[in-house]
C-alpha cells in the first residue's frame, strides 16, 4: 500500500518527513482493520476564522482561512451498504447504513452526523455508496477550529472521489455538511465552516446568494506580517451550549422579520434604527448591530488586505474582537456566568499585549466556550506561549499558520 508521494506532501504540508510518517501510520492501521491492500488518501484542515463572527448563517461577510491542522484518511469502496469509518483514539466504530438512514437517531454523536451528510448527499444529487475508513486528526477537539467541519469535508473529499468522478464543488461540501448538522443535529450552523474547510487559504466569502456563496482567495499571511496566529484552548465548558449557539441566528432572524424581510443581509443598519422600538427582545438588537457592524469591517478588511495595511488589519481584528463580546455576546454561557474561561483568557491575553505594547485577540468561532485567537509579534511568541500556558496548560497553547490548500484527495 503506497502512501502518498513526496511530492503531493510538499504541496499540502510544505514539508514531507512528518506528514510522511502520519500516513505510513494511518496505512497500516487501515491495513490492519479493514484488510484492503489498496487505499486512498485524503485531507480537510480545520479553519480559523479571521473576521465575521456569526454572520454567515444571515447572509453575511467572513474572511477565514484554513489552519496546518488537519484530519486525514484512508479509504476504500467496499462494495457494499455500510459506511465503516474507525477514528484513532476511539473505541467505537462508526457504522452507517446507507439504506436505512431513517433508522439512525438524530442528535446521536457521528454517526448521526454522517448520516446526515449521506441523506443531504442524495438529497443533492450525488451519490454515496459502502466505503471503509480510517481516520485521525490533530484539529483539536470541541475548541473552535472546526473539528466536525473537517470531518465533514473529509468524507465529502471521499463520497466525491470515489462515487461522482470529481463533480462536488466546495459549495456542494459546505451545503451537504450545513444539512447534516441543520437535520441531524438540531444545530442552526451556517456554511461558513465548511467552506473555509474545503477552499483552503485565507478566502473572503459573502454568504448573501444562500446556498451558492461567493468567495475569494486572497493573498495575505500573518506570518509574512511579522505574527504568529495563536490558537489559545480555554477549556471546555460543562454546559450543552447548542441551545446558546442557535440563539444567534435565531434572533438575528427574529430582527430580521421585524424589519419585513427573512435574513439581516436583506436590509440595512439604517432599517434596524428606524424600527429598534418595535423589536422587543434587546439582545436581538445588539446582535444585529453587530451584524451589520461586522459585515462593514470585513469589507474594510478585504480592503486594508490589498492595500497591504497590517496596522489596519489589526485595529478591525480588535474591534471585531470587542463588538463579539459586548453586542454579540458569545463569550461565555447565561447557564453559568460564574463559568467565563474565554473572558479570562481573553483579559490575560491583554494584559500581556498591553505591556509589549502590540498584537491583538479576540474570541474564536462559536464562542461561549472554547478559544480564542491572539495574534502576537514572531519576536514574542514563546513568550506569549510561557505565559498564558501558566493559566491553560502548554498543550492547549496552538501557535500555528494558514494552509493554502483545502479538503483535497492527496
Amino acid at each position: 500500500m503506497n502512501i502518498p508521494s513526496n511530492e503531493r506532501l510538499e504541496k499540502v504540508y510544505g514539508e514531507s518527513v512528518k506528514s510522511a510518517e502520519r500516513f505510513s501510520a494511518l496505512a497500516e492501521n487501515f491495513r490492519k482493520k479493514y484488510g484492503h491492500d489498496e487505499a486512498e488518501f485524503f485531507s480537510a484542515p480545520g479553519r480559523t476564522e479571521i473576521i465575521g463572527n456569526h454572520t454567515d448563517h444571515n447572509g453575511g461577510k467572513v474572511i477565514a482561512g484554513s489552519i496546518d491542522l488537519d484530519t486525514i484518511g484512508a479509504a476504500y469502496p467496499n462494495n457494499s451498504n455500510e459506511i465503516h469509518i474507525t477514528s484513532e483514539g476511539y473505541d467505537k466504530e462508526i457504522v452507517v447504513d446507507i439504506t436505512k438512514l431513517d433508522s439512525v437517531p438524530k442528535v446521536s454523536g457521528t454517526d448521526a452526523l454522517l448520516a446526515g451528510m449521506m441523506e443531504g448527499a442524495q438529497k443533492f444529487g450525488f451519490k454515496v455508496g459502502g466505503f471503509d475508513a480510517y481516520v485521525s486528526t490533530n484539529v483539536i477537539a470541541a475548541a473552535g477550529v472546526s473539528s466536525s467541519a473537517s470531518f465533514e469535508m473529509l468524507v465529502c473529499t471521499i463520497v466525491n472521489h470515489f462515487f461522482n468522478d470529481g463533480a462536488m464543488t466546495c459549495a456542494d461540501y459546505a451545503k451537504i455538511g450545513k444539512y447534516s448538522e441543520n437535520v441531524f443535529w438540531n444545530k442552526a450552523s451556517g456554511m461558513m465552516d465548511q467552506m473555509a474547510c474545503a477552499v483552503g487559504g485565507p478566502v473572503l466569502f459573502d454568504f448573501s446568494n444562500g446556498s451558492q456563496p461567493e468567495y475569494k482567495p486572497l493573498d495575505f499571511s500573518f506570518e509574512s506580517k511579522g505574527y504568529r496566529l495563536v490558537i489559545v484552548n480555554t477549556g471546555k465548558g460543562h454546559a450543552d451550549l447548542s441551545e446558546e449557539y442557535s440563539s444567534i441566528p435565531n434572533e438575528m432572524k427574529e430582527a430580521a422579520k421585524v424589519l419585513g424581510v427573512n435574513l439581516l443581509c436583506e436590509t440595512n443598519l439604517d432599517n434596524l434604527l428606524a424600527h429598534v422600538n418595535e423589536i422587543p427582545n434587546d439582545r436581538a438588537v445588539l446582535r444585529a448591530i453587530h451584524f451589520f457592524e461586522e459585515n462593514r469591517r470585513v469589507d474594510e478588511m478585504a480592503a486594508a488586505i490589498e492595500k497591504d495595511d497590517i496596522d489596519k488589519i489589526l485595529k478591525l481584528v480588535s474591534e471585531s474582537g470587542t463588538s463579539s463580546w459586548e453586542l454579540l455576546q458569545n463569550c461565555y454561557s447565561l447557564q453559568n456566568c460564574s463559568e467565563q474561561k474565554i473572558t479570562l483568557t481573553l483579559g490575560l491575553t491583554e494584559l500581556f499585549l498591553k505591556g509589549i505594547g502590540d498584537g491583538v485577540c479576540r474570541v474564536h468561532g462559536g464562542g461561549f466556550a472554547g478559544v480564542i485567537m491572539c495574534l502576537v509579534p514572531l519576536a514574542e511568541e514563546g513568550n506569549y506561549v510561557s505565559y498564558i500556558s501558566k493559566y491553560v496548560g502548554e498543550s492547549n497553547v496552538y501557535p500555528m499558520n494558514i494552509r493554502a490548500v483545502g479538503a483535497v484527495r492527496i
